[in-house]
Order: C-alpha cells, then sequence, then structure tokens
C-alpha cells in the first residue's frame, strides 16, 4: 500500500528535509583527516535537537538487528555500505565515507545521505562518487506522475552498470511519511515500466547504492554495519523526493 500525502503534510516534510539538508552541509565541512566519526555524530545530534527535532535513527529497531541502533548519523566508510556505527574510528587522508541522516520534526520524517571526500582521494573514488550522484540525479528525474517505480529502478541500475559497477540488492530505498519507512520498496534495480504507478502525493526516499565490485553485502558482527562482501569501495546518496502537480520536489536539498 503506499501512503499519499497532502500539501500540507509535504510542507512540513519539506521542513524536516531542510533540516536533514543544513545538517549534511555542516557535516561536509566538519569532514577532514584526524576528525572521528563520533564527532561527527555529537554536531548533528546538536543541530537537530536545537531546531525541537528528533534523531530519526538514534534507538531505531531495523529488521535485522536486535540491538537499537546507537548514533545520530550512519557513518559508512569505504568498503562500508550503510549502517555504520559512529564511535572512535578517525578519517583518514583518501577515505571516502558516507553519512546518512534522519530527522523527525513535527511528526514527520526527513531522510537523505551524501558521500564525501577525505582529503585527497583516488581517482576511483572520485568516479563511483560522481557515477552514484548522477544515478540518483537520473532516478529523481524519473519522479513524475505517470511513470512506473519501475522507472526509477532502472536508471539507477543502467548508470551503475554503464560505468562498470554493481547496484547493492539487500538494501533499498522506501516511501517515507509518518513513518520514516513506509511502502513502496525503491529497488535500486530492474526493469522499466513496470510497478506502481507514480501519483501526486507520493514521497520516496531514493537511494542508489553502488559498489566497486560484486553486489554482494554481509552484515559485521556489531548486527548493524554493512559491508561489501569482497571489501571492495561502495557509495551511497540519497535524497527524499516528493511528487506533485507542479512536479517533483527534493525535499532534502537547499533551496
Amino acid at each position: 500500500m503506499i501512503i499519499y500525502k497532502s500539501e500540507d503534510e509535504i510542507k512540513i516534510m519539506k521542513r524536516a528535509g531542510e533540516l536533514v539538508a543544513n545538517v549534511l552541509l555542516k557535516l561536509e565541512n566538519t569532514v577532514k583527516p584526524g576528525v572521528s566519526t563520533g564527532y561527527l555524530d555529537k554536531i548533528a545530534e546538536e543541530m537537530i535537537v536545537s531546531h525541537n527535532a528528533k534523531p530519526a535513527f538514534k534507538g531505531y529497531l531495523g529488521r535485522i538487528s536486535k540491538i537499537p541502533f546507537p548514533g545520530t548519523i550512519c557513518a559508512s566508510i569505504n568498503e562500508e555500505v550503510v549502517h555504520g556505527i559512529p564511535g572512535k574510528r578517525v578519517l583518514k587522508e583518501g577515505d571516502l565515507i558516507s553519512i546518512d541522516v534522519g530527522v523527525r520534526l513535527d511528526g514527520f520524517f526527513g531522510d537523505a545521505a551524501r558521500s564525501f571526500k577525505v582529503g585527497a582521494v583516488s581517482r576511483k573514488v572520485d568516479k563511483i562518487m560522481q557515477t552514484t550522484w548522477d544515478a540518483l540525479n537520473d532516478a529523481v528525474d524519473k519522479c513524475v506522475a505517470g511513470n512506473r517505480l519501475g522507472d526509477i529502478s532502472n536508471v539507477i541500475e543502467l548508470r551503475a552498470k554503464s560505468n562498470g559497477y554493481s547496484v547493492v540488492e539487500d538494501f533499498v530505498g522506501h516511501g517515507i511519511g509518518r513513518n520514516m519507512h513506509e511502502d513502496p520498496q525503491v529497488l535500486n534495480y530492474g526493469p522499466a515500466h513496470q510497478g506502481p504507478l507514480l501519483k501526486k502525493g507520493i514521497v520516496l526516499a531514493i537511494e542508489p547504492m553502488l559498489n566497486e565490485g560484486g553486489s554482494d553485502v554481509e552484515v559485521l558482527g556489531d548486527s548493524w554495519t554493512v559491508v561489501t562482501k569482497d571489501r571492495k569501495i561502495s557509495c551511497h546518496f540519497e535524497d527524499t523526493v516528493a511528487i506533485t502537480s507542479e512536479g517533483s520536489i527534493i525535499l532534502t536539498r537547499p533551496d
């Protein structure tokens, strides 16, 4: 079942999304060699709480883990795909860090992720970051009433494979609103022109996850951190997008 949002609900979600976007901008300016992921987490939580919002991830129980997520952000480095737990780990020159931020504001959720370079990075890091960002923008362009959900999934897979990357199949995007995860699931692969019809009032968190190597992933012993099975690098970008009568609106990018 897809949950449709009114224009007033989308306006509230826009405020939540703007807060997420601003937290990510603050973190982007803080990411550098020598900074710990725990410090990034502290900055994010302070900023979210100061805006009368709540961190959406902290204390969250996922579909796999029975342990509540302990951080405000997910901080995933290099071969870590998603759900990296922030802590004492210190960023090093050449790392790729993907940071996922979620907030709950006035009863609605905002959710987005960005990948950042830590200092000077290799060409392979540059390339996978650019390709993943391009895949997200390709997907956003398909968020038009009258298209099918599969059109979003298909362009992500096409962008990845045409550049020599695989897509993560075990973790997907999702609907979002009064709950952080709602129907439908948004796959990063599959045929075009299939699946539910996109209509006004649908809000989706679209999140391409591209791997340098194979698509297989596994969860580490902390019950949260997802890594590539071959330990090659992964990249993750995400935006919350609303389909409206005036086209799509990216709720998690600054105006």
